[in-house]
């Protein structure tokens, strides 16, 4: 299957071929269609598969079929919620990039950053808007925003928006928008707590799930190196120096743990930067711009902080420290092995974490290789300590939750190529 079997207008099958893709994966193949056909959709898929272009693309073309664009923009049409500004950054850059050739106008609201900039542009007229929950509703308790002429809703990432405690602010969200509207739900996993939603949401969807649920990437690559928890640091540099690993982004469960770790690779000589939410807007797109473009080889990143990172053809994802959530373990390894590369994926584990190791096995439903590195050999005397849950670990999910893009206008991502931006497609046309 081609992108030119899928019932796409030549304005958005000529922006896709400009970017050099002719297949599409398959969410892509599924949705794209379905979406085209005003269907509501509930729609499972790993990162990495493409869904964003799976909805960026329909969507784009059914508001661009509108020859009254200019006398609607007052209204957005489309409205899709994320639930990070790294997430909504991919979402604009796909919106960006393939909406070069149609009329349509769109910004990004997020939290974190000046309301004022994001109110102009609103008043200016767009399109389709990109949001994070918290943020959309600053702007319209201010009346900066009116939702009532919104014809399409997306969630995207649906799963970690509820686990992010998004849930009343997208009820408040739904409450303002028009009952008759197509609705497209994405997410990871179908959840019980994923199906009640799109239960009271979607009117009689059309399910499309392209991967099993909780499944990682089946081009992952996945080792466990047992290791004393005060020698994780020296085995981590032992392994990207001797392994010459020049690509690495690296999970840690606290902001404190990202930046003290970053501090250590350097000190080793090793270029590293840490990625998290008390990172302001700027500090955060610079370094991961900087590893995209490898100026630095480490990125030390929080889960939350590292949702919406997608890089195509990173190599190597290491987990510093196990999540205390199995399922955000699939997330995190999912950053590599992704549009069909192979990747790996390695695990620092101390005797503390053999439960959470456990845990990770039973939802994964099989073993993963356990390796000890010579002069790196668990001390057999040390004994398992509690692990710390950080300190206001709920409210801090809570108070990130209006963390999205960078207000741009379109013209100043144009030149960003879809690589960079994350855009995944089965494969290229040279």
């Amino acid at each position: 299957m081609h992108f030119t079997d899928l019932g796409l207008s030549a304005d958005i099958l000529r922006a896709v071929a400009e970017q050099g893709y002719d297949t599409p994966t398959p969410i892509q193949a599924q949705a794209i269609p379905l979406v085209l056909e005003g269907r509501d959709v509930m729609a499972a898929a790993q990162t990495g598969t493409g869904k964003t272009a799976g909805f960026t693309l329909p969507i784009l073309q059914l508001l661009a079929q509108d020859t009254n664009l200019s006398l609607k923009r007052f209204k957005p049409r489309a409205l899709v919620l994320v639930p990070t500004r790294e997430l909504a950054i991919q979402v604009q850059q796909s919106v960006f990039t393939y909406g070069k050739h149609v009329r349509l106008r769109t910004a990004a609201i997020y939290g974190g950053v000046a309301i004022g900039p994001q109110t102009k542009l609103l008043k200016a007229g767009v399109d389709i808007v990109v949001a994070t929950p918290g943020r959309l509703l600053d702007h319209v308790a201010q009346r900066n925003i009116d939702l009532s002429g919104i014809e399409i809703l997306v969630l995207d990432e649906a799963d970690r928006m509820l686990d992010m405690g998004f849930i009343h602010d997208i009820r408040k969200v739904l409450a303002l928008l028009p009952k008759k509207k197509q609705s497209l739900l994405f997410s990871a996993t179908f959840s019980n707590d994923i199906r009640t939603l799109a239960t009271g949401l979607l009117r009689d969807p059309i399910s499309v799930e392209v991967a099993p649920r909780n499944a990682p990437a089946e081009a992952v690559a996945q080792c466990v190196y047992r290791v004393d928890r005060d020698r994780k640091r020296d085995l981590l540099i032992h392994l990207i120096t001797e392994n010459n690993w020049h690509q690495v982004l690296v999970f840690t469960r606290t902001k404190h743990g990202a930046d003290a770790l970053a501090e250590r690779l350097c000190k080793a000589r090793i270029s590293a930067a840490a990625l998290h939410g008390n990172k302001s807007q700027g500090q955060r797109i610079r370094a991961l711009d900087d590893f995209k473009k490898l100026k630095i080889n480490v990125l030390v990143a929080t889960d939350i902080a590292a949702r919406g990172i997608d890089i195509d053809d990173l190599p190597h994802v290491v987990n510093f420290e196990l999540p205390s959530v199995p399922e955000d373990y699939v997330h995190r390894i999912g950053r590599t092995g992704r549009a069909g590369a192979s990747g790996e994926a390695t695990s620092l584990v101390c005797i503390d974490e053999h439960k959470l190791l456990r845990d990770i096995e039973r939802v994964l439903k099989r073993e993963i290789e356990k390796r000890v590195l010579p002069g790196f050999e668990p001390d057999p005397k040390i004994k398992a300590e509690p692990i710390q849950k950080p300190r206001g670990a709920a409210g801090q999910d809570r108070r990130q939750r209006s963390a999205a893009a960078p207000a741009q206008p379109v013209k100043s991502n144009r030149k960003a190529p879809a690589r960079a931006a994350g855009h995944h497609f089965g494969t290229r046309n040279h």
